[in-house]
């Protein structure tokens, strides 16, 4: 590990670093972290003993993962870990909690991008394929699935999900789960239509786009209630994009948020 490892960094007894791992200038990785292969971690960066990382993951100047949950209740013998997946990137100055209240703690996919200030919070689980914007932060217990950009100065309640492929639109606060595929925007934000260039950049076909965008003429145009408009979507439409909807709304435990 020699020359990979600068002078001035500290890792503690007790850590495990893969030899292939660069560790920048004053960054310090604590006893117990693991970090796997062909991680590169610049300088000022601290990963606290409960984190683990995969592989080929990049941890730009600043960053701080695992750090203490942002909750008045914490006590250092109630902390979970933090776990995260393979070929993320963290931009300067990114915090990511560790867990709090679940036994699996806080848990980050692979291929995700953070820019710089975004953050997640304790029990936080977030899937594959996301980008966070400046200053996007989820609050705690937040389910994110795959393929999601958040905008940036984005504020997310916690205990909300949010669906594959959606878009949340700059300087939304996002206070009930967010169906998958589409856009929501707004200071309090309302689905405002489909994330078409989304779906379009991730392969789907101008069918499976025109069966998402019936479901949900069906769902929030049709005017009935939601028990009856998820009952005539499903008789509707039996496509995967439409059960994954229609699983995702039932699902719900704060509710969907509503159609501007």
């Amino acid at each position: 590990m020699g020359t990979r490892i600068h002078p001035s960094a500290i890792i503690e007894a007790g850590a495990q670093v893969h030899a292939s791992v660069r560790v920048g200038p004053y960054s310090l990785i604590e006893r117990g972290a693991v970090v796997g292969p062909d991680c590169r971690i610049e300088s000022c960066v601290r990963i606290s003993g409960r984190t683990r990382l995969g592989r080929g993951n990049r941890i730009c100047h600043g960053v701080t993962l695992g750090t203490d949950a942002q909750d008045l209740s914490f006590s250092p013998e109630q902390a979970k870990p933090l776990v995260i997946g393979d070929h993320n990137y963290f931009r300067e100055n990114v915090n990511i909690s560790g867990g709090l209240k679940s036994a699996s703690g806080t848990r980050i996919g692979s291929h995700n991008y953070f820019m710089a200030f975004s953050h997640v919070g304790h029990d936080c689980q977030v899937g594959d394929h996301n980008v966070f914007a400046n200053g996007a932060t989820l609050a705690g217990h937040v389910e994110l699935a795959h393929h999601i950009f958040l905008s940036g100065q984005v504020a997310v309640h916690q205990f909300c999900r949010i669906g594959a492929y959606v878009l949340v639109a700059g300087v939304s606060g996002v206070p009930q789960d967010v169906p998958p595929f589409v856009i929501a925007d707004g200071h309090r934000a309302k689905i405002v239509g489909l994330n078409r260039i989304g779906l379009k950049r991730n392969g789907f076909s101008p069918q499976q786009r025109r069966r998402i965008q019936n479901t949900y003429r069906i769902l929030f145009r049709a005017g009935l209630p939601l028990s009856k408009a998820l009952s005539r979507a499903e008789a509707a439409d039996d496509s995967p994009e439409t059960r994954q909807i229609l699983t995702f709304i039932r699902a719900s435990q704060r509710g969907i948020l509503s159609h501007a």
